[in-house]
C-alpha cells in the first residue's frame, strides 16, 4: 500500500507529463473503441441482414450452390415437406430453431410485352409469413433495414419487385415509384416483336386477366420438361433493395405460384430448405444434427448442409477487410502509446537517479525499486483507460444520435453511421486489458534499469 501511494505521489510531482502521457493514451484508446465499435456495428449488421434473407442453415441438393442456382430442376428436393417435418419435431433442433421453410429460386425473363419491353429475373418463390418472421430475427439489436413482404393475404399471382425491374418495365407511374425516370430508348423496327410461341402464351394468359388492372406483367421460364412457360403477374409493391445489382432483377413471388411456372402439374420441388436458429452459436451443433439426419434418414436424396458464411462468402470477406484495418489501427496506436510512456518513465528514472540510489541506501531493495515504477506504469494505464472509455462512450453517444449517414459502396441507399462502444463488452474489455499491458511492458526497461543502479553511482549523480 506504502509503494501504491508512493507511485501515486511520483506522478503528481510532475503533473504536465503526466497529462501529456495520459493524453496520448486516452486519444489512442478512444481511436481503438470508435473504429471497434464502427467495425462491430457494420459485422453485426451484416450478419444480421444475411440471416433475415438466407436464414443460419440451408439444406440444399448437393453442388446446387455451386453448380445449380441456374437449374432448379436438376437441382430440386423432392420430398421436401417430409424433410420439414423432421427438422422441425427433431427433439435436439426443436429447441434450437425459429423457423424452417422451404425456398424455390428460379430465373427467367419478367416482361410487359404489350409494351415491347422485359429484362432477366431472378426470382424467389417463398412462403411470405414464414419470411417475414425470418426478418424478426435481430439477436444484436442492430437497426434493422428489413421491411417485411407485402404478400401476406395477397393472391398467389401477386409479385414484389425490384425498383430497376420497374423501370424497365414502365411500372412507375403506376405503382407510383419516388425518383424513378426511365431514360427513353430509340425505338427500332423490331422493338415490339416476341416469337410467335411465346405472344400465343402471353395472350393465353392475358384473357385470365382481371379487367382493368394494369400492374401486370407476364413471366417467361423453362419448365422441367424444357418447354417455355408463360405466368401473368400481378405487381404489389416495387422495392429499392439497397444493391443496384440485385434490385435490376430482383423478383419475389408465392412458393406455389414459383412451382408451378417450373413443374406445372407435375410434384413440385424446392431449391432450399432454410433453418433460422435463435442464436449463431447454436450453428455448430444445429449442423452436427443435421448432418446426422441426411446421413441416416434421407441418405438417398444426396443433400447437404451449408452455413450463411457459406452461402454469403461478402461476409467472410467483410469481416477479414475490417478485422485487418482494426488490427493495423491497433498496432499502429499501441507501438505510439509504447514508445511514449517508455519515454515518460525513462525521464523519469534519469530525473529519480539520486532519489532511487537514497531509497537504496535506506534498505530498499531492487525489487522494491522495480515495483515502485511498475505501479506507476500501473496507475498511469488505469487512470488512462477509465477515461478512454468514459469519452469513448461520450462519443460515441453523439455520433450515434447525430444522424450521420453515408452510401456504402455498390448500395442504392445511405445508412446510419453507428458505434457499438457499450454493446460490444468483448470489445471493451479487450481494449482496455491491451492499453493496460502495452503501460506495464512499456515501463519495464526503464523500470528494471532503475533497479539495476549501483547506490553509490546514483548518490554521486549530478
Amino acid at each position: 500500500m506504502k509503494t501504491l501511494s508512493l507511485a501515486l505521489r511520483n506522478l503528481l510531482r510532475n503533473r504536465r507529463r503526466s497529462l501529456t502521457t495520459l493524453l496520448s493514451m486516452v486519444i489512442g484508446l478512444v481511436a481503438i473503441l470508435l473504429f471497434g465499435g464502427y467495425r462491430s456495428n457494420i459485422i453485426y449488421g451484416t450478419q444480421t441482414g444475411f440471416i433475415q434473407a438466407s436464414g443460419h442453415l440451408q439444406i440444399q441438393h448437393q453442388n446446387y450452390f455451386l453448380d445449380g442456382s441456374d437449374n432448379p430442376t436438376a437441382y430440386g428436393i423432392a420430398d421436401y415437406q417430409r424433410i420439414i417435418d423432421v427438422v422441425s419435431h427433431d427433439p435436439v433442433l426443436a429447441p434450437m430453431q425459429v423457423i424452417v421453410t422451404p425456398t424455390l429460386q428460379l430465373g427467367g425473363i419478367a416482361g410487359n410485352f404489350s409494351d415491347g419491353v422485359s429484362r432477366s429475373v431472378i426470382a424467389t418463390g417463398l412462403v411470405p409469413e414464414a419470411r417475414n418472421k425470418m426478418l424478426l430475427w435481430n439477436d444484436y439489436g442492430v437497426i434493422s433495414y428489413a421491411r417485411p413482404l407485402p404478400l401476406v393475404g395477397t393472391r398467389e399471382d401477386a409479385v414484389v419487385v425490384g425498383t430497376g425491374v420497374a423501370r424497365k418495365l414502365k411500372l412507375c407511374n403506376i405503382l407510383m415509384i419516388p425518383d424513378c425516370k426511365r431514360v427513353p430508348v430509340k425505338n427500332t423496327s423490331n422493338a415490339n416483336s416476341i416469337p410467335d410461341d411465346i405472344a400465343l402464351l402471353s395472350s393465353i394468359e392475358k384473357a385470365s386477366r382481371p379487367a382493368l388492372e394494369e400492374n401486370r406483367i407476364e413471366m417467361l421460364a423453362a419448365t422441367a420438361h424444357g418447354a417455355p412457360n408463360v405466368a401473368s403477374l400481378s405487381v404489389v409493391e416495387a422495392r429499392n433493395m439497397g444493391i443496384k445489382a440485385i434490385d435490376d432483377v430482383y423478383l419475389a413471388m408465392h412458393l406455389g405460384q414459383a412451382q408451378k411456372l417450373i413443374y406445372g402439374a407435375s410434384s413440385p420441388q424446392v431449391t432450399a430448405i432454410i433453418i433460422q436458429l435463435q442464436h449463431t452459436s447454436q450453428i455448430p451443433a444445429a449442423q452436427q444434427r443435421l448432418a446426422q439426419l441426411l446421413a441416416t434418414e434421407f441418405k438417398s436424396e444426396l443433400l447437404e448442409v451449408l452455413d450463411y458464411q457459406t452461402l454469403n462468402p461478402i461476409y467472410g470477406q467483410t469481416n477479414q477487410f475490417m478485422d485487418s484495418m482494426f488490427g493495423f489501427i491497433a498496432m499502429l496506436i499501441g507501438v505510439i502509446v509504447l514508445f511514449t510512456i517508455g519515454n515518460t518513465m525513462s525521464t523519469a528514472v534519469v530525473e529519480r537517479t539520486v532519489e532511487i540510489g537514497t531509497l537504496r541506501a535506506m534498505g530498499l531493495r531492487r525489487s522494491g525499486i522495480r515495483r515502485l515504477f511498475m505501479w506507476e506504469a500501473v496507475l498511469l494505464g488505469l487512470i488512462g483507460a477509465i477515461a478512454g472509455v468514459i469519452f469513448a462512450l461520450i462519443i460515441a453517444y453523439l455520433i450515434n444520435h447525430s444522424g450521420w449517414s453515408w452510401t456504402p459502396p455498390g448500395y442504392s441507399y445511405a445508412y446510419l453511421i453507428l458505434v457499438r462502444v457499450w454493446q460490444d463488452m468483448p470489445l471493451m474489455l479487450g481494449s482496455v486489458t491491451g492499453m493496460i499491458l502495452v503501460t506495464v511492458l512499456s515501463a519495464w526497461w526503464p523500470a528494471r534499469r532503475a533497479a539495476k543502479l549501483m547506490i553509490v553511482d546514483a548518490l554521486r549523480h549530478v
